[in-house]
């Protein structure tokens, strides 16, 4: 392979060896897929129709449901397809779209999660402001850059990935399409290139991070100064499950980009990319139900 253009498809890492381990991976991959579709969709259905939800808390809530719906689509049935059908193989163009769709809906995901965090910030902060600083306009302004920011990540990274010369086979060692992996067969001279994008990927990640940080230390201020234990329950109740879902979401994906290579493995970078991409969109609808009156009453 001499060039980029000469490669038609790539091959995806296999869950398993054996034909029964495939098929007991199809029927588990798809009991987790459909508990994603179910109970996001719930969420969906549930935000959207009931006027009593229709506040910023829970329009947040509902683009979060849209993204993880998103993201575990675009990986988790093209695996259970190749378990099913014994096959490794997507297409070029099917890649790129992939890794373009991926990167998009996890960077939205992120971004959005620490506009989620602002909004908890405000609610309990500086509850008199809330209507002010938290208003159906500033919702949608937020919410758009949250989507906006994915989109343009994806896009810068997903036109640096496949515009490099790809001369060291076609073999992922990953079940879906990853920029690290697909950078892996590459031999253009193109440090420089990717080293910006990752400066500014980088900058986004610090500095949602550090926000999402600060954001929660002065929320825990503010909560333990609550003189009610009714008071300090409740800004707990709505709370705990973003930071639940924010936790798990950066711990894995964190754990995925930053792991020491002598420690890495294809099991091993199977295992921790199915917790970071398909784990989070699963559990996220449990997470935000447990502890949340009003939507237990909306679903009912």
């Amino acid at each position: 392979m001499s060039n980029g253009s000469s490669i038609t498809q790539f091959l995806l890492l296999a869950f398993a060896d054996t034909r029964e381990l495939q098929l007991l991976t199809f029927w588990l991959f798809l009991g987790i897929y459909l508990a994603a579709l179910l109970g996001n969709g719930l969420i969906i259905s549930a935000v959207a129709c009931d006027h009593r939800l229709h506040t910023p808390m829970y329009f947040f809530l509902l683009n979060l449901s849209v993204l993880d719906l998103g993201s575990i689509s675009t990986t988790l049935p093209k695996a259970m397809a190749n378990s099913l059908w014994d096959n490794r193989a997507i297409s070029y163009p099917g890649c790129a779209a992939q890794l373009f769709l991926f990167t998009f809906l996890v960077v939205a995901e992120y971004c959005l999660l620490t506009v989620m965090a602002y909004d908890r910030y405000v609610a309990i902060c500086k509850p008199l402001h809330y209507g002010t600083l938290v208003g159906s306009r500033a919702c949608v302004h937020m919410a758009a850059a949250a989507w906006g920011s994915g989109f343009l990540h994806a896009v810068l990274h997903t036109a640096n990935t496949f515009s490099l010369l790809i001369c060291k086979g076609n073999a992922l060692d990953q079940f879906f399409c990853e920029i690290p992996q697909i950078l892996k067969l590459s031999c253009s001279d193109s440090d420089l290139r990717e080293a910006g994008l990752v400066v500014v990927s980088a900058c986004l990640g610090l500095g949602c991070f550090v926000f999402l940080v600060v954001s929660y230390v002065q929320i825990l201020r503010a909560v333990l100064r609550i003189p009610s234990e009714q008071g300090r329950h409740k800004a707990f109740s709505t709370c705990l499950p973003h930071l639940a879902v924010v936790s798990l979401y950066v711990s894995t994906g964190m754990f995925a980009y930053l792991k020491p290579p002598s420690i890495s493995s294809p099991v091993l970078n199977l295992v921790v990319s199915c917790l970071y991409s398909v784990v989070p969109p699963a559990v996220n609808p449990l997470i935000y139900s447990m502890r949340n009156q009003e939507l237990k009453d909306a679903l009912k």
